[in-house]
Formats: structure tokens, sequence, C-alpha cells
């Protein structure tokens, strides 16, 4: 059978990630590989997993192992608003949908906001896993710049002064690919903004928690609530979070927080997707965050090993990078964006770094412009000290080579 001529009309939008895609390249265990947005696996608490799962199954083996609603454990969801509620905001649990993974809740938004050939503002660059899940719908993306102090919101107003937008996706946070967060002063000008041309907003926060240096910032659903005078989730964020980047990416525990006819209309689309989420993985993450201490003392650990993986990036990149070649300097999170000079392309660099054994992610897939060519990303957190060591040391070697031959 040919099944190219059985696919849905929708599937030739569909492509392989070209992350994924590199990390098979890059499987060789000789290869010093920047190209994931992988935690460190060595500091995953395998011991505390392995405890709460034997707690859960003698506690309540028989309801973990059972289906479960679709919302999601009601304590889990207790436990995440409680959590996100902060200043004059009160988030509850019906606010709270868990999804499995925070990919996942891009994937239900799409299912349930976008039409085909919606337009959808984003930042430039943004984040490639919600570009590889929505490209079935056809959108119409208008990228807004960014620079060290993320999107460059004064470019808003006017735009949607004169057009129509049903959707603005961002990571504010460290964000992904760039590691940049979007300032304090932008932010609540941002909500303001939010608020007056009632503009729904997707606020993907996965690595909010991993904060090195600076002061922390309200989220996006804070400040849009402010700008509305609301102490309810019941404005236009919606803000995705997740378990993946601060417990263990495998249990595949993530939420959604929204106002509640969001929520209910994206339990709709989950109950046609996967019915719910892992029950006994729900109740695992439950039983290791539950007392409040063991998630903080996890985090401040990570905090305190990434934020050092950082800084010997930082000052590799210094050393051994040749002038002409800039990056940014990310207050947290995973990774960091590297620009080449006008006319270089990432992806001929990435070829020869491979035959060095040292990989990373050029940049053009990030941007919705048919730009970015010259710039590609580095991952920090999955790297040991003497890997960010020799493989920057490496790059450098392979960059200055380039820029000979250019």
């Amino acid at each position: 059978m040919n099944w190219d001529q059985v696919f849905a009309a929708r599937t030739a939008q569909m492509k392989r990630s070209t992350v994924r895609e590199i990390l098979k390249l890059t499987a060789r265990p000789e290869v010093i590989s920047f190209a994931g947005g992988l935690p460190a696996p060595e500091l995953f608490p395998v011991e505390r997993i392995a405890e709460a799962t034997e707690t859960v199954l003698a506690e309540r083996g028989r309801e973990a192992l059972q289906y479960s609603t679709t919302e999601g454990m009601r304590e889990l969801r207790e436990w995440i608003a409680a959590r996100m509620s902060a200043g004059s905001l009160t988030v509850t649990p019906d606010n709270i949908l868990i999804v499995s993974g925070s990919q996942q809740a891009i994937d239900l938004v799409a299912r349930v906001l976008l039409d085909d050939g919606d337009r959808v503002l984003v930042e430039n660059p943004t984040y490639v896993g919600m570009l590889q899940s929505w490209k079935p719908y056809g959108l119409d993306y208008t990228a807004i710049p960014t620079d060290a102090d993320g999107m460059q919101v004064e470019h808003l107003e006017p735009l949607l002064q004169r057009e129509a937008f049903k959707l603005m996706y961002a990571i504010p946070s460290f964000q992904n690919p760039q590691g940049t967060t979007l300032s304090l002063e932008r932010r609540h000008a941002l909500a303001q903004v939010l608020a007056r041309h009632h503009l729904p907003y997707y606020e993907d926060d996965p690595y909010g928690a991993l904060r090195y240096s600076g002061d922390p910032l309200p989220t996006l659903l804070q400040c849009e609530a402010e700008a509305r005078g609301s102490t309810a989730l019941d404005g236009g964020v919606m803000y995705a979070g997740t378990f993946s980047k601060t417990l263990t990416p495998g249990l595949r525990v993530g939420w959604v927080a929204a106002a509640e006819p969001v929520i209910d209309k994206l339990v709709q689309a989950k109950q046609a997707t996967d019915l719910h989420t892992s029950t006994l993985n729900q109740m695992i993450c439950y039983e290791m965050v539950r007392d409040g201490v063991f998630l903080d003392q996890h985090v401040a650990r990570l905090r305190e090993v990434y934020r050092a993986r950082r800084d010997l990036m930082l000052a590799m990149l210094a050393e051994h990078f040749p002038s002409g070649i800039t990056w940014t300097h990310p207050d947290g999170g995973l990774f960091l964006m590297v620009t080449l000079p006008e006319g270089m392309d990432a992806n001929d660099v990435l070829r020869e770094a491979v035959k060095r054994d040292v990989a990373f992610v050029p940049g053009d897939g990030f941007y919705t412009d048919g730009t970015g060519y010259n710039t590609f990303r580095l991952n920090y957190s999955n790297a040991r000290e003497s890997m960010i060591e020799e493989g920057i040391k490496r790059l450098g070697t392979v960059l200055k080579e380039a820029l000979v031959a250019q």
C-alpha cells in the first residue's frame, strides 16, 4: 500500500523534531552534546521516587492503578493552586488541569483555540516544540523582535491597533532557545496591552523555578490579573507548568492554569486524547512535593549545580570563542544562544563540529521568518564540568577555522 496517498492532508505539515533528530546523531558516547534540553540525570531524585512509589502502592495501590478523572488528582491540583496563588491572585483547583507533560498542554490549547490559518503572535526566536505541534494548523505567525530583556513589547500596541490576532505564545522566563527573561517593566507593560486588547496569552513556564541570579519576577498570570484589577484567575492568560525540570521528565506530569471555561474545554479535548494523565505518576509527584520541604531542597540543589555549569560555560565561551561572536547571559533555565557574524550558517558549523565529536542545535528552526541561520543554541544543564570545558574548547577551534575559511 502507498501510505502517502492515504495519510491525511495535514500530515504533510508534520516533520520530525530537529532537536530529536540531532540527539540521534549524537548518541555515540564519545560525542559531547550541548543539543538537548535535558536535565542532569545524575541529579534525578531516584531514591526519593522509589520511596514515594512504595508509599503510594502500599497506601493507595488500587486507586493508583485505576483510571482517574481527566482533571487530575484533586490533592495535586490543590497543592499547585496554593503554590501559584501569589500577591492578590487566588488560584483554585478548578483552575488547574493536570497534563502529560506541558508539551501536551501546547497541543490541547491549539485544539480548543486555534482554527486553520489563525494569526498568532510569538517571540522571535520561539520554542521549536510549539512550532512543530501547531504546524498542521497552517497558522500565520507574526514574530515580535527580542533583545536581552525579552520581547520588545513596544512593538505590540501599534500592531494590535491595526490588526487582529487570535493568541500570543511566549516563554517569558529563561526563554527557550535564548535563555533571556522578560524584564519586570516589560511584564507590566505587556499585561496592560493584553488586558486592553483582550488578547489571549499562553505563558509557557517550564524553567521558572530554575533561577540562578537576579530577583524573582511575577508571572504574566499575576501581572495581567493585576492590570485588570482582579484577584481571580478569570482573564486571558493561560499558564503552563511542569515537574519535568524540577523532579524528572520521565514522570510526564505538568499542568495548565486558566480560567474555568478554558479548563472545561481543555478537559473535553484531553478526554478524547488520553483520558487522563497517569494516576500512579500523579500520586508519586504529590507524595514527593506535598510536605513542601523536599521539592524546595531539591530545587535548591539543582540551582547550585546548574548555576556552576552556566558560569563555567560563559567563562569558557569568553576564553575560547573568537571575536565577532556573541551570546546571551541567562539568569536561569537550561540554555543560552550564540550569534555568529552575518553570512555564517550554524548548520555548516555543526557538520564540522560533529566531526570533532561535539554538537549543538542550529537556531534557524526556532525562527518563523526564515532568519536565524547564524545562531545556535547551547544547553549547559546536561553536561558535566569536564565536558563543558572540552566541548567549548573544541567548538572554539571549529569556529576559528570557519571564520578563516569565510
